[in-house]
């Protein structure tokens, strides 16, 4: 139940907020002419959301999405609640040039010392981009090459800011290199640049085809476990037809999110590498929806044994409190990007560096350690397993896959979207189906019964509204 007290909307405020959401708020992904329907959120605490039907009927539903994969820690947690309530106390925002203050550094100080270390599982050309790889702590461990931060607002935002990065590092070393490599399935954001190295195809961006710029696109990689052979071929051979342009290598390591919500084996990260690294070029991890251990690694980075040069994390990096991207780079890049003639990463966003979202941020990272949050989501990923498993059994079930905090349930035919969420918030459980697929990246700290209710539901509804 929901701990939280809450004031409930009457019936009539909650039809004249939904007519006035109807005529004028736009939500994602949806058409003015023809717009959604939502439901209301009245109010959300632990792993609940507390939302209004059509009918004025209140129903608690267990959030499976985390509200687009960020709140891992669920909602009113205390001690983000507190961190926010104490640094408002202090100072809420204050502009990020020319000043700093404690949460940044603090925050920041985190980054570096959860930054992935170097394993050394990828070829001699990798130190052509890392040189702090053979750096140590006074203790002896390894410290992450990722010495540098760069604070964004979104998750977009932090992509613009890595691509940006990649090329001032090839204008500064006088490289004609202006396209990136990529592989398709991927989904790096909404924002122009991002969007070109989204896949051109299904990655929901080709209404752009023909402004935006066109980077190099490899094979969508095989699942794990499958023959890597073909797609290694092919992937060297067009990599080498394109070398002399490439500035970098961008993915999202292990798990393509919004794109298709596929996993792939470490060897396609470590083959992408080797390419980029052999050739001068740069690579690009995009962590925002993988890293803080949804994949059951802190980063999906650290089950491939490669450190990038330059990695985007967000989403889950304030708890899902307030929205912080950030940006690690070597020193190799910060000192190409700075000695170069413009003297200066040209990106400065407002918000950067927001104090109360750097607080919060904080908090959320120590709550992760103490919890700890990789326990919880090997957790989730045997409860995934087991309860979706069932779904392989259905006609319209195409696949069922699991990695880490992550389950899907893809099916032969596009998703009756609606009808599913439907059928999910009337048994308690809150799902946001898209394409293809009905899937569940649930809070790591959903217990068992709530997510055996979250496997059974979606299975059942896939059955109910897709057949069996």
């Amino acid at each position: 139940m929901l701990s939280r007290q809450t004031k409930r909307v009457t019936d009539d405020r909650l039809a004249e907020l939904l007519a006035y959401d109807r005529e004028h708020v736009w939500h994602p992904y949806s058409s003015a002419l023809r717009p959604q329907s939502p439901y209301l959120v009245e109010s959300a605490a632990g792993v609940r959301l507390r939302l209004r039907l059509p009918d004025g009927s209140t129903r608690e539903c267990i959030d499976s999405m985390s509200s687009w994969w960020c709140a891992i820690h669920g909602y009113a947690v205390p001690e983000l609640d507190a961190a926010a309530q104490s640094q408002l106390s202090r100072m809420s925002h204050v502009m990020f040039g020319g000043l700093t203050h404690e949460p940044a550094i603090a925050l920041a100080r985190r980054l570096v010392d959860l930054a992935p270390r170097h394993t050394g599982s990828v070829g001699d050309g990798a130190a052509r981009h890392t040189d702090a790889f053979e750096a140590t702590s006074a203790a002896g461990a390894a410290i992450s090459p990722l010495q540098h931060v760069f604070f964004a607002d979104s998750g977009s935002v932090s992509v613009e800011v890595a691509m940006k990065m990649a090329l001032q590092v090839q204008v500064a070393e006088g490289s004609p290199r202006r396209r990136f490599f990529t592989i398709r399935g991927g989904y790096h954001g909404d924002t122009f640049s991002p969007m070109s190295v989204t896949d051109p195809e299904g990655g929901m961006h080709n209404l752009w085809r023909g402004i935006l710029p066109e980077h190099v696109f490899a094979p969508h990689p095989p699942a794990p476990g499958e023959d890597l052979s073909e797609w290694e071929a092919t992937t060297r051979a067009l990599y080498a037809a394109h070398t002399p342009e490439i500035a970098a290598v961008i993915l999202e390591p292990i798990l393509q999110g919004a794109g298709g919500m596929t996993f792939h084996d470490a060897r396609v990260v470590q083959v992408l590498a080797e390419l980029a690294r052999e050739s001068g070029a740069l690579v690009i991890f995009d962590e925002i929806a993988t890293g803080f251990g949804r994949t059951g690694t802190m980063w999906a980075a650290d089950q491939a044994g490669v450190v990038p040069d330059i990695m985007c994390v967000g989403k889950a990096l304030t708890g899902g409190y307030l929205t912080l991207a950030a940006v690690l780079c070597t020193t190799h890049v910060a000192e190409r990007v700075s000695g170069g003639e413009a003297g200066a990463l040209m990106h400065g966003p407002t918000f950067m560096a927001n104090p109360l979202a750097c607080a919060v941020a904080s908090a959320s990272l120590d709550l992760l350690a103490r919890d700890p949050g990789l326990a919880h989501v090997a957790r989730l990923e045997r409860g995934l397993e087991s309860g979706l498993g069932p779904a392989r059994e259905l006609g319209s079930v195409r696949d069922v896959r699991v990695r880490g905090g992550v389950g899907v349930i893809q099916l032969r035919a596009p998703v009756r979207g609606d009808a599913v969420a439907a059928y999910a918030v009337e048994r308690g459980v809150w799902v946001r189906p898209f394409r293809d697929l009905v899937y569940s990246m649930p809070p790591y700290v959903t217990r068992d019964d709530d997510l055996l209710t979250i496997t059974t539901t979606l299975v059942d509804a896939v059955a109910t509204v897709h057949g069996s």
